[in-house]
Formats: structure tokens, C-alpha cells, sequence
């Protein structure tokens, strides 16, 4: 197998694609917002919105497993450290470096990706070792097995 082809660059090449998606949802949504509301206000509704966006493409693509609501609980926790860093970095570019309040966010996103792609992994795969295609790894907790899943069932 070459490098290129490890299942562990293919789950961040995927990771990458989804941060590019959920970049520019989160941009769009901070757009949209900033007219109507202060520049931080509109950074964290945009994040909350497009964090659940990122929770369903980081599942299903990304980590190739079933949404719960366990995961979809926890997956904002994991989150928290990317919003701090994110946070402390906006504040800082706007307020102290007077770099332009819409370029800041794109900026501290970019120096959070390391962090949230191991928090996300570490949830989302039960261990950080996901990338099966199967809903839990062996030996993995009960959670993908007998947690309500939020996507609808295929079963009728």
C-alpha cells in the first residue's frame, strides 16, 4: 500500500474536504450575520451552525461511521477546544494586531485544524482508529450498537 493510498491519509484528506465545506458555511453564515449583530456574535453563531454541519459530514464522510446521540452530545466538547482557540485568535487578530474583522475568523480557523481533527477522531471513531466503513471498531463501547442513531432508519 502507498502512502498516498493508507487509510489514515485518505480519512485526512477527507477531514481536509469537510474543513473546506464547513470553512466556507461557517463564512457565509459570519457574513450574513455581521451586518445584523456585533463581529463576535456573528463568529459564534456562525461556529455553533456550522459545527453541527460539520458533525454530520465528519460521520458519514470523514470517519465513515453512524451519527448518535451520544456522539452528537459529546462532539461539541471536542469542539471546545477548537472555539478557544479560535476565539482567543479572532480577539486577538481584531483587537490587538487590528487585522480586519473579517479576515480574522478564516485566519484562527486555519491554527485550530490539528486540534480539532485529533479531538474529532478521538469522538467521532470511538479510540481515533475509525476509518472501517463499519459502525464501531471490535471491542468498542455499546454506543454504536444500542444508541438511538440520528439518522433515519433504512429499516421499514
Amino acid at each position: 500500500m502507498t502512502l498516498l493510498r493508507s487509510p489514515q491519509i485518505l480519512q485526512i484528506v477527507r477531514f481536509a474536504l469537510v474543513g473546506v465545506v464547513n470553512t466556507g458555511t461557517f463564512y457565509g453564515f459570519y457574513l450574513a450575520l455581521h451586518p445584523w449583530m456585533p463581529y463576535f456574535l456573528a463568529y459564534t453563531v456562525a461556529f455553533v451552525l456550522s459545527m453541527i454541519g460539520s458533525f454530520f459530514l465528519n460521520t458519514y464522510f470523514t470517519y465513515r461511521t453512524r451519527p448518535t446521540w451520544r456522539k452528537f452530545l459529546l462532539f461539541p466538547l471536542t469542539n471546545l477546544t477548537n472555539y478557544v482557540v479560535t476565539s482567543v485568535g479572532v480577539y486577538v487578530l481584531v483587537e490587538l494586531v487590528h487585522m480586519n474583522d473579517k479576515i480574522a475568523p478564516l485566519v484562527a480557523a486555519a491554527a485550530a485544524i490539528p486540534f480539532t481533527y485529533v479531538l474529532s477522531r478521538r469522538i467521532l471513531t470511538r479510540g481515533g482508529t475509525g476509518d472501517s466503513g463499519a459502525d464501531a471498531e471490535p471491542g468498542a463501547t455499546d454506543d454504536a450498537r444500542h444508541s438511538a442513531h440520528l439518522a433515519p432508519s433504512s429499516r421499514r
